[in-house]
Formats: structure tokens, sequence, C-alpha cells
């Protein structure tokens, strides 16, 4: 052996025995400091599922069934799952499950190039936190003004002995809305003070979801059992309650009576497939950072299909519920106002002395009008807020025992919400904590401090105005920016780290092979689905000024109004700060890589889970096998190892001389 040769052999012992130490020391600092994992497989299950299913499954699915062909929205939504929904919503839970960080960090090891994705993720998170809290705020105020009777919104109030004019000119639930519960202003430009009782009400949501999430997911997992199991046994109850309920059949008729014309229409494909990606909560990292928590064995294919089944079947079940309840709403209306036009025909018969008709020829004009308004109350589609806080509170106003069912109803929109807003708030903390070691040690702190500053911000939301800038942030701070990031992500796996790579991690993972059909979804059906969504969504922003409805004190009815200058620019900046991430961490690694500096985050110190899995060490710290030098993790090869200096892992590159 020449002396070149004893060298490169002596050098190369000598970083074998620097490696092994490092990756002991690496794995001594993940056992003492690991963060806390799932207590079982069934409070990770009921926190994806809580997340995924919100109120949109309840106010905007049935609301878009109703609008774009019943049935037929229905398969094409069940389409459009199975090939772009279930595989993305796959994606992210492999990722996250195999890497074993928050949307940050799985971002950062696929590609550091690509590490904006997760702040992104987690700035729109923050945007929907501000906005979804107040809506539960709402929802709290409902449920304490359910404990009368009757009811507050039953009735129209009256000022000496005549009624509230603009409540006689619309409904006694439009206007304990509008009036009662928002004081709302005439438009966006009118901004008026705050409302002291939402605001309270507000304030007490957020200091719900900082007790639940004050311990991270052990405290958080245990609030599952309820949050995500009460609203099931709720629309059960509806359900058996709606479908005894005259008028109830020819609603759900109504509802699920297929129009497959409506399949030509290109808006159709754009609604169903922006509910189907907001319906799983992709892009917005909360998949991920509630993966990250499991064990590495972990059959997440299996709960791809299971949570997004669960998912449609709660749409189709809440559907099922809605249109029930509004049929009888629909048919009550339909009676009363038949009743109140063929007494009047009555009256004028009379006065004038003409003869009577027969009864059988009064019954069937008044059955023939009365199915006429009825399918005329159907096709009054209401959506959102118009749905929970009007139509729905209108028909309970109709049951015997209408308190019991209002606040049942109520407490199912504050579990609802509440579940999602965890999954949100997780999407946030957890990537934060991740990345940042001084987070991570005050993670309490951080958690307190993160609740205060989306109280402060959502003020906002609790002026007389404030329910035109919930459906701005509603509308605009998360589809477009949400389309890109989930863009982003299918390519970094898909294309930068590679389909046929990432396939068989997961086989290495799941003990399984993984279906191959998932390289040419992820590849090529998914960018182009997407891609096809932000095109349409974009052009309609483009082509059609963006209105928001209005509440007319004078009129006492809704309009459509544009947006302002001043709010058009606001909505473009949440658009642009949502995305900018992206670009400034591409800009980012290759400002650093020209100044010849490590990528790597200083911070970046993950620490793994508390899981019963006997593989403690994430990707990103496990040192190269003792047989081959060269064999790092696969999802770490662009990054060629790492090295344990001053307590934090940090990046070099392999040297080709030994």
């Amino acid at each position: 052996m020449n002396s070149r040769q004893a060298r490169s052999s002596t050098r190369l012992s000598s970083f074998m025995t620097e490696l092994s130490e490092a990756g002991l020391e690496v794995e001594q600092v993940a056992l003492e400091a690991a963060r806390d994992g799932w207590d079982s497989k069934v409070e990770y299950f009921l926190a994806q599922v809580g997340f995924s299913v919100g109120l949109g499954n309840v106010w905007r699915f049935p609301y878009l069934c109703h609008q774009n062909g019943g049935g037929a929205f229905i398969l094409l939504y069940v389409l459009l799952m199975g090939l772009v929904g279930v595989p993305l919503f796959f994606l992210e839970l492999a990722a996250g499950q195999r890497i074993r960080q928050g949307s940050i960090g799985v971002w950062r090891h696929i590609s550091p190039k690509l590490v904006g994705i997760g702040y992104s993720s987690c700035v729109v998170c923050f945007f929907v936190a501000l906005y979804y809290n107040v809506i539960i705020g709402w929802s709290i105020f409902y449920l304490g003004s359910s404990f009368q009777y009757p009811l507050p919104w039953e009735n129209c109030p009256t000022e000496g002995n005549d009624t509230v004019k603009e409540c006689a000119a619309s409904s006694p639930t439009a206007y304990f809305w509008y009036r009662k519960a928002l004081d709302i202003t005439d438009s966006i430009d009118e901004t008026g003070e705050l409302n002291p009782i939402i605001t309270g009400c507000l304030l007490a949501a957020w200091v719900i979801v900082c007790l639940a999430m004050y311990k991270g997911i052990k405290s958080t997992g245990k609030v599952m059992y309820f949050s995500s199991v009460f609203p099931y046994v709720v629309l059960l109850c509806f359900l058996i309650r709606g479908v005894t309920l005259d008028g109830a059949s020819e609603g759900i008729k109504f509802m699920f009576y297929p129009r497959l014309e409506i399949w030509a229409d290109v808006q159709v494909w754009r609604q169903a497939a922006t509910q189907v990606f907001f319906a799983l909560g992709l892009g917005f990292g909360s998949v991920i950072a509630y993966s990250s928590y499991n064990p590495r064995n972990n059959n997440c294919h299996r709960d791809a299909f299971t949570v997004s089944g669960v998912n449609f079947m709660t749409s189709v079940l809440a559907t099922l519920v809605v249109f029930a309840v509004l049929g009888f709403r629909a048919k009550t209306i339909a009676t009363e106002c038949v009743k109140r036009s063929v007494k009047m025909i009555c009256e004028c018969l009379i006065l004038k002395h003409i003869i009577m008709p027969e009864v059988p020829y009064m019954y069937i004009f008044q059955k023939r009008y009365d199915v006429y308004l009825l399918e005329d109350e159907l096709k009054q589609g209401v959506e959102g807020t118009g749905l929970a806080f009007i139509a729905f509170t209108e028909a309970m106003t109709l049951f015997p025992g209408s308190p019991f069912w209002s606040a049942l109803f109520f407490l199912m929109l504050l579990n609802l919400g509440l579940s999602t807003m965890f999954g949100t708030m997780a999407g946030i903390l957890t990537p934060l904590t991740d990345t940042f070691k001084t987070l991570r040690n005050h993670k309490l702190l951080f958690t307190a401090c993160s609740c205060v500053v989306g109280f402060l911000i959502g003020l906002t939301f609790t002026q007389r105005c404030g329910n035109y800038f919930v459906t701005m942030f509603d509308d605009y701070s998360a589809t477009l920016p949400l389309i890109i990031v989930v863009i982003f992500q299918t390519i970094s796996v898909a294309w930068v780290y590679g389909a046929d790579r990432f396939l068989e991690d997961l086989k290495r993972m799941l003990d399984r092979p993984v279906p191959v059909v998932y390289k040419y979804l992820w590849k090529y059906v998914c960018p182009a689905a997407m891609l096809g969504l932000l095109g349409a969504s974009l052009l309609k922003m483009i082509l059609e000024r963006p209105t928001y409805t209005a509440w007319n004190r004078e009129k006492a009815s809704k309009e459509n109004l544009p947006y302002p200058d001043w709010a058009l620019a606001v909505l473009s900046a949440l658009i642009i700060v949502a995305f900018l991430p992206v670009p400034i961490g591409y800009i980012h690694f290759l400002l650093l890589e020209r100044l010849g500096q490590s990528p790597a985050d200083a911070e970046a110190g993950y620490v793994p889970c508390a899981t019963t899995d006997i593989d403690l060490t994430p990707l990103g710290t496990l040192p190269p096998s003792g047989d081959d030098p060269n064999s790092f993790p696969p999802l770490l090869h662009e990054n060629h190892g790492s090295r344990l200096q001053n307590g934090h892992i940090e990046h070099f590159e392999s040297s080709n001389e030994l």
C-alpha cells in the first residue's frame, strides 16, 4: 500500500468514526428532547377527519350541489376526488410521515430551493385562522342566544305598536342576523365601531383554541374525541328528525335529481375542483403536521382513502340534512302562501256573488300552485352564513322545541369550526417550532402569543363592516395561494425529487409496494388539473370585477356591490403576501449558494416524535451505514451528508479524494 492509499485509508477511518460519534450524539439529543406523538391511532384519525370535515361540508357542498346539477355534481366531485384529491392527500400524508417534520422542514429536505412552500403554507394558515375564528365567534353568539323561548329570531321586534320596518320588509331571521348580531353597515366603505358582543365571542373562541393547543397534540388529541365525533351525532339526529317532516322528500328529490348537461360548463368543473381542494385541506400544511407525529410504519395509504371517504360521506350526509330541513321550510312557506291566495280568491268570488267551484277543483288548483311555489322556494339556494344563520335558523323556528334544536345545531357548528381551527393552528405552530429552536424551547409562550396576535388582528372582523372582510379573506386570501402551493408541492416531489424515488421510499417505509399509478397521477394528471384550476380562477378574477354581497338597510335586502379600489388593493396584497415566500426562499438559496454558504437553516435541528417507533432518528440526521460510507438516506442525497457541530446539524460536501 503506497503512502497516498495509506493517507486515504486513515482519512476514511477518521471520517467514519466522526460520523458514528455524531450519529450517536444526534440520537441522544433526539431522545432527550423528543416531541410528543399521538397516544393512539384513533386520536390521529379523528384529528385528520376533524380538520378536513369543516363548515364547508355543511354550508358550501349542499349549495354547490343545488346550483350545479344535483346528482351530476356529486358524480363530478367523486371523479375529481379520485383523480386529484386522494393522490395529493396521500402525497402530503406520506411526506409528513416519512420526513417527520412540519411543512417547512419537509420541503426543505426535498429541495432547499423550495423551502418557501412551507412558509407560504404558514402564511395562508394564519390568514384563514384570523377569519375562521370569527365564524366560530358567531356560532358562540347564536349558541348563547338559543337558550331562550321563543327564540329571539322567531318574531319581528316592535317599536311602539308597529313592527320594525326593516324586519317586516325582510324576515325575522334575516333581521336578527344583519341587525342584532352584526349590526352591519350598508357597504365595506362604512367601517363603524367595534361590535362589543361579537368581540367578546371572538375572545372566547381564541381562549378555547389556546387552551386546546397549549400542550400541542397531547391536549388537542383528547379534545378531538368530542369535537370530531359530536357533529356526527347531531347530523344523525337532524336527519332522523328531518326525514319525518312534511316536504323533506321533495327537498331531497330536488337536491339529487341529476342534470348531466351541467358538465359542459367549465365553471362547474372549477367549483367542483375547488371544493375537493378545500375539503381535504390540501396545501395548508396541517395534513403534513398531523402526519409527522405518526410512527414511520403507519399505513398512510389506507388513511388517505379512509379520511377522504369519511369526508365525502359527511358532505352527503350534511346535504341530506340540509335539504330535508329546507324542503320542510319551503313546503311550509308555500303552503301558507297558497292558503292566503285561496282565501283571497274565495273572498273575491263571494263579494262578486260568483258561485264557488266544486271542492275538487279548488283542491287541484291548490296542489298545483303548492308544487310550483315549493320548487320556486327550493331554487333560491343559499350558502355560507346565509344558510347557517338565516335559512336553517328560520326552519328550526318551525320545529317543536325549537330552542333545543337550535342549541344542538350551533353547538355542532362550533365543534366543526374548532376541529378545523385546531388543524389550521397546527399548520402554523408545528413547522415553526420544528424549524426554530427558540420557539421550540418556548412552545407554550409561542402558542399563547400567536393566539393573542390572532385576536388583536381579528378585531378587524368585529367592526360593523367586519362581515365584508370575512367574505374577502374567505374568497381571496387562501384560494389562489394554496393552488400555487400545491402545484409546487406536486412538482417538487414528482419532478425535482422524482416520483420513482419517492415511491421507492414509500415502499421501504410501508413495507409494501405502492401502486405505480400514483407516479403518473403526480407527474401529469394532478399538475395539469391544478394548473387548469389556477387558470380558470385567474380568468374569473380578471374578466369579472370582484364583488361582495352587502345588506341595504333601507331596502331590507341583499345586493351585490363591486369592491372599491382600496379593497381590491387589499385582496391583491393578501394574494401576493401569501405567495411571496416561495420566490423569496428560492432567491435566498441562490444567494447563499453564490456566497458559498450552506443553505441549511442553523435552527433546523429537527426533533422526532416520541412514538413507539424504534427508529427515532429523523432522515435528516441519519449517518451513513457502516457498510457503505456513501449510503445516505434517500431524501438527503442532494444534501450529501451532515455532521454535528455546536449542537446543530451542519451539512458538508463529500470529498472525492480519499
